[in-house]
């Protein structure tokens, strides 16, 4: 599996509050699949981030398509390279 980065521009029309909570479901069936590693979104700027696995980027594709929200997106998917941060480290030593 490789790691992908979206970045996802959205605008909110008509029906886009009634299709949070099915796309939340969804959002939350990726997470305790393993399949995202994180879910990012602002209101302010009306973007998402998200960083999941998968084979390629069309798979990525496929996964972003199946959200209810996913005719309000236009995004861009980058596959990462690097991928570090504070929870991927091993806690520090604290002698008695």
């Amino acid at each position: 599996m490789k790691k992908y980065q979206v970045t996802i521009s959205f605008e909110m029309g008509e029906d886009f509050n009634e299709l949070i909570p099915p796309h939340r479901t969804y959002i939350n069936f990726l997470i305790n699949k393993e399949i995202i590693d994180q879910y990012v979104v602002s209101i302010d700027s009306q973007q998402v981030w998200i960083t999941l696995n998968a084979g390629d980027a069309a798979e990525v594709e496929k996964i972003l398509e199946k959200s209810p929200l996913a005719r309000y997106w236009s995004y861009q998917i980058y596959e990462l390279f690097v991928w570090d941060g504070q929870h991927y480290r091993l806690p520090a030593v604290q002698p008695n």
